[in-house]
């Protein structure tokens, strides 16, 4: 077999030199060119917008290039349409020469030949897990690893709480699992129960076996007046129902705990109870020092984990967390959704009751190769994103 095939495709398809601009696919320099336009001046009249680009052909053979001292390398314009309300223009750019190729998967850099090594590394996509604690107790967790942005890891506690840690900084840096749910569009407990748990309309009697209730939780607070006559989160117990038969309560909307209960846990100790509070306590977690605002805690989450220019799992992350997680969101979709995160805390809960499997992180499945276009194309990125502040300024 051809070894070095992987090289020179990669890096043709990361050129795509040849192809009509309209028929370039997503990926290599088009992506990169893709994501880093348009870009805005800072009073937003001025619009930088990338129209297409187009590869010139070597001035000098390999040959030449290895007998002279000199690169192999083919000239890179860009077509860039520069927009100030109603005035447009577009011009062709040269941004420099991009070395080219040779048949042997190598480069030829002032004469001398150099080659790109490929990366092997951990592939991103979902990891799931268990470490022993020092008190022997087993703690499940899982990682959600992006090609490029903040890693988001979920574990247990010893009094199992399901925390969530962002790049590995476990110390100070960890919120609740429920307060972070809250941001994603489930603010209520209410919301956050229907994901995990059923809730039942449980009918009242003095009747009622204290082991049936002793698994059964209230979701919500029942008052009468000022007075506080059955909490949300705690068990059942015929005390309580005796006093609301009293107060004329024929059932109570309550969830079973008997199979697992981590969630409820999580909700009993959650200082935030509704979106705009579990916004201002992970501001003050991540940011600790700064007053904490609704805005700025929002556009803060958004740069971390939905923004495309800051956060991208890949086409293969994102293939990933589909195959383990069950889901069918688009190949397209690179950033976290909330399914992502509602499908693998609902795997987590399950695995740690046993049905389920962990990933070893060690093991080659769960590595992959990075070629010569993917490296390139990744400090080609570098580079742009250092022009787009110069262009700004």
């Amino acid at each position: 077999p051809n070894l070095i095939e992987i090289q020179i495709t990669s890096y043709l398809d990361f050129l795509q030199k040849g192809i009509p601009e309209k028929q370039r696919k997503p990926q290599g320099l088009e992506a990169v060119f893709r994501e880093v336009f348009p870009i805005l001046s800072y009073d937003e009249r001025l619009t930088l917008e990338y129209v297409s680009y187009n590869l010139g052909e070597p001035k000098h053979t390999e040959l030449e290039c290895l007998r002279e001292g000199i690169t192999f390398s083919v000239p890179l314009y860009v077509k860039l349409r520069l927009r100030e309300e109603d005035f447009i223009k577009d011009e062709d750019i040269f941004m420099g020469e991009i070395p080219m190729v040779t048949d042997r998967g190598s480069f030829i850099i002032n004469g001398a030949e150099r080659v790109v090594v490929s990366q092997l590394h951990r592939s991103p996509g979902i990891a799931f897990e268990v470490t022993p604690h020092p008190n022997g107790k087993p703690l499940h967790s899982f990682r959600i690893i992006p090609d490029r942005g903040s890693w988001i890891e979920v574990q247990f506690d010893t009094s199992d709480l399901l925390y969530v840690y962002l790049d590995r900084r476990k110390r100070r840096r960890k919120f609740l699992a429920t307060t972070f749910l809250r941001t994603l569009g489930y603010p209520n407990d209410e919301d956050i129960i229907n994901l995990f748990y059923k809730t039942e309309d449980l009918k009242l009697s003095e009747k009622l076996d204290e082991e049936v209730i002793a698994t059964k939780v209230l979701i919500a607070d029942i008052r009468d007046g000022e007075l506080t006559v059955g909490r949300a989160f705690e068990p059942l117990t015929t005390a309580i129902i005796r006093e609301l038969i009293k107060l004329g309560h024929k059932s109570v909307k309550v969830v079973d705990t008997k199979e697992d209960d981590t969630i409820i846990k999580s909700l009993k100790k959650d200082p935030a109870h509704e979106e705009d509070e579990a916004l201002k306590d992970i501001y003050r977690k991540l940011r600790p020092g700064d007053p904490p605002t609704v805005q700025n805690s929002r556009s803060m989450l958004k740069r971390l984990f939905f923004d495309a220019k800051r956060y991208d799992l890949g086409r293969v992350g994102r293939h990933k967390i589909n195959q383990k997680l069950g889901l069918k969101v688009s190949n397209d979709q690179r950033t976290l959704t909330k399914d992502d995160f509602v499908a693998a805390m609902k795997y987590l809960v399950r695995l740690r009751a046993g049905d389920g499997m962990t990933d070893d992180i060690d093991h080659l499945g769960s590595r992959r190769v990075r070629t010569v276009g993917e490296l390139l194309a990744n400090q080609c990125r570098v580079g742009l994103s250092r022009t787009e502040r110069l262009v700004r300024e």
